[in-house]
């Protein structure tokens, strides 16, 4: 039947209407037509709408069916063209949304298995990974995007997720990449673009899936996604997670999460519709802080010493470094239609997190450089930065709150068609941390070293290993602050956004609307106050922000549309409340440099929906200005206005869709200029750290024989990263990323498939994170195999 809707709808947007058949008849081919709309094995894209009591329902009860049963053919599901941004304050589709959008669809994440939101991410140019350091340890999901930091700027479905913790894919159903400035969407920040997962929700539809994933590495994966009808317009879903792994070509490096996400949904169908959502996941693993980064052996430039032949898989931590997250946030998002003109939403979360984390910050002192330089390796020794600087060990706990309510209107005045979106948001973030320190330490009593080539995470002493309360011989002195273990922090935002879409005629339309935010936050610091010159101090300020938007966008064609976007946003100081240990750094006079960092966007492009909407293709150019950068302090993690000048301009270029029957493609490609000022920021024109001039990803995936006992899928791709600096000196840097991956996969009738997954097949000494002293060694070639019941 499948292959019948292909071959018999040209147009994209064409409904087949099928009277008196059940809808369980209509996916006879190896891919079922699922609940919430999903590819056929043809590769076109299905959306089953009903109206009243669907046809497949009344079969499955065993009534004679007298509905009809929709199927709505969109297109490909890897042409991202026209998917929705879900979100009441972006109701246009990825094509009319006048901004480079890069979405990582369903369809994708299931063909690569990939497992986390890193590893999705992996598609989309412009994104790099830093695991940072300082006394907050910025480990967990930390991004920057087109260059910039954008470890504030994660959401799940248009609410921010402020957890610090590595995030899992299986409660996910696609993840939208907002690329540039977008504060009149999501608020203060979102510098260089905004990171939205759109999560899977119930349906009316019955559906059950289980899937298990083991391999390389001891790796083991487990999720079960069961999602049931209640009634015509209520339904319930239930998505579970359980997962352990070690790292391929990492010693003593692992992950243990498990996860659970319930969702209830009311009013499926009808002008009122309430979806209830609840998210929990436990994670424990190793921190990794990779290979320390030198200049050593003539090279002109630092290298992580793994470049100069230290074995890629030595992890120099200690026995007890550990990070133990628990997050959870609970969601209740809201829905009204009043008519044809008028569409209120409204999302409400809370979110707790907490964090117990240990780790060791690797250096390569003058031991370690001199046993590099003579080729003795076995002389060298990493230095386990610990006790007198940090990272320090320490708890953390975090609740957050946010409200967004949107009201969209769509009207006329004259012969001016408007939608206009209007609203606000409220959140409001609370953080509190105690940094520890280990039994017996001091400044001069450091944590021992590991040796180079055999290090030894046990060569611990006991009174190394036990954590008591920080004591003033073991804490850094941080200008402005003094030897402080405790800390707590808030930021409160309220905001009101409004901007209108005019059409001046069927295929021309300007966009405009700003955004005002205050920002209010409060920084504590205490203990130790018996030291002399060392009180208890707080740090409040307060900004009022401003980010208008513009827009042109020309429709010439129904499958072109052409843009012309200025964008703005501002990020306040203290704004990194949950993913820093100090939100900010006071001068030496204990004030606050309060000047917020701001970034403008210039962007012209074109995006199309070409063959019958199974192929859509982007191109962008675009300018992006950053004043008054803000960097991390290496030594107290915090926030310093630098007040450098940053630019990075470009070209961002992507294909995705089907080529011919059965045969997908996806493919990226992105060519940036960045550059920084001399003033704060290392000299001028510099390359700026992280961004690399080229960047492109390729994946590829053909089914041979659909509805054949012999059918076989087999695809794969790569992922490339050119060098890229690792300081805005340019005096450091890591080579360049190539990842070749692969799939091949066989059905087992409609219900059953087995899979293999290939990553990094040349084996080749990658790095994923990064940050100016260090960088992680990507995992080494790994296989997964995959068993996947769906029914």
């Amino acid at each position: 039947m499948s292959r019948f809707i292909h071959q018999c709808l040209k147009p994209a947007s064409a409904v087949l209407t099928l009277g008196g058949v059940a809808g369980g008849a209509y996916a006879a081919d190896t891919t079922a037509l699922h609940q919430d709309g999903v590819a056929t094995s043809d590769g076109t894209h299905a959306e089953q709408t009903t109206a009243g009591t669907s046809a497949s329902r009344a079969a499955q009860d065993g009534v004679q069916a007298t509905q009809v049963e929709r199927i709505h053919v969109i297109g490909h599901p890897f042409n991202t063209m026209h998917a929705g941004n879900d979100m009441g304050r972006m109701p246009q589709d990825v094509m009319h949304t006048p901004q480079t959008i890069d979405v990582v669809p369903r369809e994708l994440i299931k063909q690569q298995n990939a497992k986390s939101l890193d590893e999705a991410l992996r598609n989309v140019p412009g994104i790099t990974a830093s695991v940072g350091e300082g006394a907050g340890g910025l480990n967990g999901d930390q991004f920057l995007i087109r260059g910039f930091p954008a470890q504030n700027d994660i959401y799940e479905d248009g609410l921010r997720d402020f957890g610090v913790y590595s995030r899992d894919s299986f409660n996910y159903d696609s993840v939208n990449v907002i690329k540039g400035p977008s504060s009149q969407v999501f608020g203060n920040g979102t510098t260089g673009g905004a990171i939205n997962v759109v999560t899977k929700t119930p349906t009316v539809n019955d559906h059950y899936n289980v899937d298990f994933s083991g391999g390389s590495a001891d790796y083991f994966r487990g999720t079960v996604d069961v999602n049931k009808r209640i009634n015509d317009t209520m339904a319930f879903r239930l998505e579970g997670l359980g997962a352990s792994n070690n790292v391929v070509g990492r010693d003593h490096v692992w992950d243990h999460r498990w996860g659970i996400a319930p969702s209830v949904a009311f009013g499926l169908g009808t002008k009122t519709t309430v979806v209830l959502q609840v998210m929990h996941e436990t994670d424990n693993s190793i921190p990794d802080y990779g290979m320390p980064v030198v200049k050593a052996r003539g090279s002109a430039y630092g290298r992580p010493i793994s470049e100069y032949g230290v074995p890629r898989q030595n992890w120099y931590g200690k026995q007890q470094d550990h990070n133990h997250t628990d997050d959870t946030m609970e969601t209740l998002r809201l829905k009204h239609i009043f008519n044809d003109h008028l569409t209120f939403h409204n999302d409400l979360r809370f979110g707790e997190y907490s964090r117990d984390f240990e780790a060791s910050k690797v250096q390569c002192g003058t031991k370690c450089v001199n046993a590099l330089n003579s080729g003795n390796y076995g002389a060298g020794v990493i230095t386990r930065n610990t006790n007198g600087s940090v990272p320090l060990p320490y708890k953390q706990n975090s609740w957050s709150f946010q409200d967004v309510a949107s009201l969209q209107a769509d009207f006329k005045t004259g012969f001016l068609r408007h939608q206009v979106v209007t609203g606000f948001d409220m959140e409001y973030v609370h953080d509190s941390r105690h940094q520890d320190t280990y039994e017996g330490a001091s400044l001069t009593k450091a944590v021992p070293t590991a040796n180079m080539l055999y290090p030894d995470p046990h060569n611990v002493p006991d009174a190394m290993v036990r954590r008591v309360s920080a004591q003033a011989n073991s804490m850094p002195n941080i200008a402005g602050i003094g030897k402080k273990p405790n800390s707590r922090g808030y930021g409160f935002d309220t905001g009101i956004f409004l901007y209108d879409q005019i059409w001046l005629t069927n295929w021309a339309s300007i966009k405009g609307g700003f955004r005002w935010d205050r920002w209010q936050s409060n920084y504590w610091t205490s203990g130790l106050s018996e030291l002399p010159n060392n009180p208890d101090r707080s740090f409040p300020q307060t900004t009022n922000t401003f980010n208008p938007t513009a827009s042109l966008v020309l429709t010439p064609t129904k499958w072109q549309t052409v843009y012309f976007t200025y964008a703005s946003s501002t990020t306040p100081t203290g704004m990194y409340v949950t993913s820093g240990a100090i939100p900010v750094r006071p001068g030496s006079k204990g004030t606050v440099d309060t000047r917020p960092q701001r970034a403008r966007l210039y962007e012209v492009g074109s995006k199309f929906s070409l063959l019958h909407d199974r192929l859509g293709a982007t191109i962008s150019l675009f300018r992006l200005d950053k004043s008054n950068a803000l960097t991390t302090d290496p030594v107290s993690n915090s926030t310093i206005n630098t007040g450098a000048q940053q630019r990075n301009q470009g070209m961002e270029l992507s294909l995705g869709g089907m080529i011919l029957p059965g045969w997908n493609i996806t493919a990226t490609y992105a060519l940036y200029d960045p550059k920084t000022s001399s003033n704060g920021g290392g000299r001028m024109h510099n390359q700026i750290q992280y961004v690399p001039h080229n960047q492109a990803t390729l994946w590829s995936a053909y089914e041979a024989f659909p509805g054949t006992p012999w059918n076989f899928t087999i695809g794969g791709g790569l992922t490339w990263r050119q060098k890229v600096y690792l300081d805005n000196d340019n005096t450091s840097k890591v080579p360049a990323n190539v990842d070749f991956d692969t799939v091949i996969s066989h059905h087992f009738g409609r219900h059953w498939q087995v899979s293999l997954n290939g990553y990094n097949l040349a084996n080749r000494l990658n790095y994923n994170s990064l940050f100016s002293g260090y960088a992680t060694p990507a995992p080494g070639r790994t296989f997964l195999g995959r068993l996947t019941m769906d029914y």
